[in-house]
């Protein structure tokens, strides 16, 4: 496993899931992800199936992403892989904006790294299937 991938992953994440910062409008600075970066999510039904490409695409995700939620954290457990494929695994607790309905559940995602920025990523609701997805399956 690259450790500076790992160790870049863990950095982006933690200004990447700064909601609070989100909620401000300040966005994280994009210096892990490649201006070509393609982001999938599996997750959303209202998402499922788009690709979102660039900066840009990434970060009209992640505000379609906050919308439905009133409070959402999303914590670190871990980052697992090898090289340029990493997978990192998270806890998200949220609160629908116009339910209140509140649940806790796991997130991961798929990362593919290029010369040290990550070209992809996808999430997914298991750990399993992101390391499947990743070459990564234990």
């Amino acid at each position: 496993m690259s450790q500076e991938n790992v160790e870049n992953l863990r950095a982006f994440l933690e200004t990447w899931v700064d909601l609070d910062a989100w909620g401000r409008g300040e966005h994280p600075d994009w210096w892990l992800l490649d201006p070509d970066v393609i982001y999938e999510d599996t997750n959303l039904p209202d998402h499922a199936g788009e690709a979102y490409r660039g900066h840009e695409g990434v970060r009209r995700a992640t505000e379609r992403w906050l919308e439905p939620f009133e409070d959402l954290r999303i914590e670190l457990e871990e980052v697992v892989g090898r090289g340029d494929r990493l997978v990192s695994v998270h806890r998200v607790t949220a609160k629908a904006r116009h339910t209140g309905i509140e649940f806790t559940g796991p997130v991961a995602y798929q990362w593919t790294f290029k010369d040290g920025k990550v070209i992809y990523f996808r999430s997914y609701r298991e750990r399993g299937e992101a390391l499947e997805a990743a070459g990564l399956r234990e």
